[in-house]
């Protein structure tokens, strides 16, 4: 069961929340930049980590799952910028989106791999992908008082596996969310970040991996067809052996 909207916004207008905003986002620009002119869909609820990529990028679109609730992003007087939809069928058209980013998606998707196959769809072939989760061996995953605690974590090697079976090719990985999931620490985040990529980079709270589309090319099906060929106009004849001839030299002087 996935958790309502109105739980995540709660989370992340937390003083815990707003680290892990920064935390992830900063691992999001380090691999895309400013997605200038580009088109980025935030899938499940994500859009708290691309709102620094909205003033350069053509199109930024969130897409929360209709189990989860929508809200209206980025909220305010400017339009809204997300839509509910389902999560086997996201309503976009094939390869539309250069950069996708997933949060809290696929760990309480009843069917990851499908949802994944629809990211397939909709992202162009020159596209990535980046699906945040929570890390099965980090502390983040045992904790229930944030969003990452619940449904299923994963380690680096099982989410490599669902993407390949969505025909997603990894590309690259990190981590994120060293410090630990306690509100009196938030203030410190920075610091556990640090230190933490360094001392002790397996107990990261969060796993991230980028991954590309594949494409298969498809090999145009010979045909036979008859070929003419010319036949020569003389032969060489039976037991003749054809003459080597020297390159020719400089004609001799007369005396």
């Amino acid at each position: 069961m996935r958790r309502d909207v109105l739980e995540l916004r709660q989370f992340y207008a937390s003083d815990l929340g707003r680290a892990a905003r920064m935390m992830v986002g900063r691992k999001v620009v380090e691999a895309w930049g400013d997605a200038h002119g580009l088109d980025v869909l935030a899938l499940g609820y994500a859009t708290p980590f691309v709102a620094t990529l909205t003033p350069a990028a053509r199109r930024v679109v969130g897409a929360m799952p209709a189990q989860q609730g929508v809200e209206i992003w980025p909220g305010g007087a400017a339009r809204n910028l997300t839509s509910l939809v389902g999560e086997d069928a996201l309503p976009f058209p094939n390869a539309l989106f250069d950069r996708i980013l997933l949060v809290h998606a696929i760990e309480e998707s009843p069917d990851p791999t499908a949802l994944l196959r629809e990211v397939w769809r909709v992202m162009a072939p020159s596209g990535r992908v980046i699906v945040a989760v929570a890390a099965r061996n980090g502390l983040w995953a045992n904790s229930e008082k944030t969003p990452f605690g619940h449904g299923r974590p994963y380690t680096r090697s099982q989410l490599a596996e669902l993407l390949r079976e969505a025909e997603l090719e990894p590309s690259g990985w990190t981590r994120a969310l060293y410090v630990p999931p306690a509100g009196w620490l938030a203030g410190w985040a920075e610091g556990f970040e640090q230190a933490g990529s360094r001392i002790w980079p397996g107990f990261a709270g969060l796993v991230l991996m980028e991954a590309v589309k594949q494409t298969f090319a498809v090999k145009p099906k010979g045909v036979r067809a008859r070929a003419r060929v010319a036949k020569p106009l003389l032969a060489p004849a039976p037991g003749v052996q054809p003459v080597s001839r020297a390159p020719l030299g400089p004609e001799p002087r007369k005396p």
